[in-house]
């Protein structure tokens, strides 16, 4: 990774924790779920608003504590799923799994997710980047863990 992509990515990752887009609690909440890495402290609470067929996610918002890698990661993904059907959402868990160890990459208009294919390097972070998309497949299989 050169100096302006180092750059760039310590900017995006320090946007997104900072100040995150998408924290909160969404208004309705029809579900819910808690993710947490014990390993190193990270929690992420995802609230998620679907529409009337409960197919399309309307809403989603995550509260949480946690490094930067895993806030970031929380924030991108609800700015990625959001206005997704939970069938297309899923199949974005399993391709960020895959891209952030390297297997894969996204297309347009999805390419911002990339920006954590350096967490490749560092396999003890993955679980921090990747720990909001498991808590999200666990929010639409219904596994509501409070």
């Amino acid at each position: 990774m050169n100096t302006n992509q180092r750059q760039r990515y310590q900017q995006v990752i320090l946007s997104h924790a900072r100040k995150p887009q998408h924290k909160g609690k969404t208004n309705l909440i029809h579900r819910q779920n808690q993710g947490e890495n014990s390993f190193c402290g990270d929690k992420v609470d995802l609230t998620l608003m679907l529409d009337e067929t409960e197919t399309i996610i309307e809403d989603i918002k995550f509260e949480g504590a946690g490094c930067a890698l895993c806030l970031a990661s929380a924030d991108l993904m609800a700015g990625a799923v959001k206005g997704k059907n939970a069938s297309e959402a899923l199949l974005m868990v399993e391709d960020f799994r895959k891209m952030v160890i390297g297997e894969t990459e996204f297309q347009a208009p999805l390419e911002k997710l990339n920006i954590m294919q350096s967490v490749a390097k560092f396999p003890m972070r993955v679980k921090c980047v990747t720990l909001a998309w498991h808590t999200l497949k666990g929010a639409l299989a219904g596994e509501e863990k409070i």
